[in-house]
């Protein structure tokens, strides 16, 4: 089985908490569940601040690449 590709991306690369969190809610909000939302997120505070309180929201968090600046993250939507 091949994985959803995203219904939306992201890229807050350089957006600072807590707006990039906000950003993810208010996306992911607006998207039906199961749909895949990928995000681009600076490493160090953004990926510690953001990846637990989108698990809490109860979304499925996967981390899906990057390099050692940036996390690339793909979302579910409802499915944590």
């Amino acid at each position: 089985m091949t994985e959803p590709s995203p219904a939306q991306r992201l890229d807050l690369r350089g957006t600072p908490c807590p707006v990039n969190f906000i950003r993810c809610k208010l996306t992911l909000e607006s998207m039906a569940a199961g749909q895949v939302l990928e995000v681009s997120l600076d490493r160090g505070e953004p990926e510690a601040m953001v990846v637990p309180g989108l698990r809490q929201a109860g979304h499925r968090v996967e981390l899906d690449g990057g390099d050692e600046s940036w996390v690339s993250l793909r979302v579910i939507c409802g499915a944590g």
